[in-house]
């Protein structure tokens, strides 16, 4: 099979960064290709890159398509000879049309007039292509996040694409809705030839539908993997990845569990957009000193409901119950009050609700406790970005320096500048609302040392988790919520995948865990 693509010595600095050192990567035609690291190592750098974002003469280095050396000045270049990227973060505006979304800056024309009725005819062949049953003129904002991502590749499509780029595609989908991407990959490829790169830190995926996998560690390629010469073991591709061996993808730990710290007692929270309904309804809940208590559920059973409303009122319209530390209700009416009685919020959605993006490192970290770092109500820059600095070093922030802006770094270290917020916060109850999502196996084994860390030290920790195994291998006790209500608890010993199934389908009758 001949290749497609050829990117040869590619070589990409920033100030003070050497992001990506000489990398060579082959991509035949028609295959599906892997590429994976842990955050920080250069695969999206690399494919921004390849896509013009970042143009020819930003980098050193050849890229070679279809045959041809390749200068992109920008992404209308690339996308010209049919190089397509989706990012993680979609590209698509919520107002317009699913017709208008994939036209968008292509609109179909006669005498400078846009041919509607042309676009919606092509929209509906596109959206059957990939699965989509929705009218070309729904709003995208009506649309869940696994429909967009479909939308996406539906507007690569009608681009004439060739080589498709997903950037960790299912990083926010289900696992209906990721299976259901996947499917259509592999039909791509097989009835359209449509040649992929898939960038994921999910290896199951990636062992499911990739043809080959490409590791890349600190910026430079490790090894190429054919699935075809051999059974590829996720250890293998760790240790490649993180270069050591990780015969444990959770810390080992023993806890030292004392009294109650942290309670809900009949919690009720109205529905923001129906006050009729409660979202939550009745939860009682206790968390312990030095524990780790997870929250297990199907998708939409209200557990980020449940913890943002608890995070001064975040969420919904709070109806009743109360918040008890070491006993004592407490007032968390307002974000402001629960910091100040020591809860913190580490959210799912750390690009729009946890971090300033355009802010660096130091800011975005001594935010919620500028008392810390000031003097008579004046910020004492020394101090603050010496407090960064310690955060950056304890959690392994892997940056050019703490006044970097955070939306220049990787998803993990992003998230852990999130982490480092609410502990410079000096939280005794942590809520985190799925703490790994998005990154890669390296860091998230750092970030379950982080935890287990708090802990030891007498931390209160509430963790929910989409993913059953980090449930399993993290948690003291678990419980299990469905549809606003907690249908379950189980200590660790008692804990299994099928116990928790068990109690959601008592509870309502779903079988799929999603």
């Amino acid at each position: 099979m001949e290749a497609i693509l050829e990117m040869r010595d590619i070589t990409k600095e920033f100030p003070g960064v050497v992001a990506l050192s000489h990398v060579n990567l082959n991509v035949r035609a028609g295959e599906i290709h892997a590429i994976v690291g842990e955050n920080g190592a250069g695969k999206s750098t690399l494919m921004k890159v390849l896509s013009g974002v970042y143009p020819h003469d930003s980098y050193r280095g050849d890229i070679v398509f279809d045959g041809q050396v390749q200068a992109f000045g920008g992404i209308a270049d690339s996308e010209r000879q049919g190089i397509i990227i989706i990012h993680q973060e979609l590209a698509l505006v919520p107002q317009l049309s699913i017709a208008e979304n994939i036209f968008l800056g292509n609109e179909p024309a006669r005498c400078g007039v846009i041919d509607w009725a042309y676009a919606h005819t092509r929209t509906r062949t596109l959206l059957d292509r990939v699965g989509l049953r929705e009218s070309p003129t729904t709003p995208v904002s009506e649309l869940g996040v696994g429909k967009q991502q479909l939308v996406e590749i539906a507007k690569a499509l009608s681009k004439n694409v060739r080589l498709l780029i997903l950037d960790e595609p299912t990083s926010s989908l289900n696992e209906t809705d990721s299976d259901a991407l996947l499917d259509l990959l592999l039909e791509l490829q097989r009835e359209s030839g449509v040649t992929c790169i898939l960038i994921s830190h999910k290896l199951n995926e990636i062992a499911k539908v990739a043809d080959r996998i490409t590791v890349i560690r600190d910026g430079a390629v490790i090894e190429t993997m054919d699935y075809a010469e051999g059974d590829i073991s996720e250890g293998r591709v760790i240790q490649r990845m993180v270069g050591r061996e990780m015969s444990d993808r959770y810390p080992r730990r023993t806890p030292k569990i004392g009294d109650v710290v942290f309670e809900l007692r009949d919690w009720r929270v109205q529905h923001p957009a129906h006050p009729d309904r409660l979202a939550i309804k009745g939860v009682d809940l206790a968390v312990r000193k030095g524990e780790i208590v997870g929250i297990a559920g199907l998708m939409g059973a209200g557990r980020t409901e449940l913890a943002m409303s608890v995070f001064g009122r975040a969420y919904g319209k709070h109806v009743g119950g109360e918040v008890r530390l070491h006993g004592r209700a407490v007032d968390v009416s307002t974000v402001r009050k629960a910091i100040d009685h020591g809860i913190a919020y580490v959210t799912e959605d750390r690009k729009a609700l946890g971090l300033i993006l355009h802010d660096d490192i130091v800011r975005n970290i001594t935010l919620p406790n500028l008392d810390r770092v000031s003097r008579h109500t004046v910020i004492d820059r020394g101090r603050e970005f010496r407090a960064a600095e310690d955060f950056r070093a304890k959690l392994k922030i892997r940056s050019s320096g703490a006044t970097q802006p955070v939306m220049d770094l990787s998803g993990g270290n992003q998230q852990k500048v999130v982490l480092s917020k609410w502990l410079f916060s000096q939280p005794e109850v942590l809520i985190l609302d799925e703490p790994t999502r998005g990154v890669d196996v390296g860091a998230k084994y750092e970030i379950y040392t982080i935890i287990s860390q708090l802990a030891a030290e007498g931390k209160c920790v509430l963790m929910i988790s989409s993913e059953m195994p980090e449930l399993l291998g993290m948690c003291d006790r678990i419980y299990v919520m469905n549809e606003g209500r907690m249908v379950g608890e189980f200590t660790a010993a008692q804990a299994s995948q099928e116990n928790i199934m068990g109690a959601i389908v008592r509870a309502s009758g779903v079988a799929n865990y999603g």
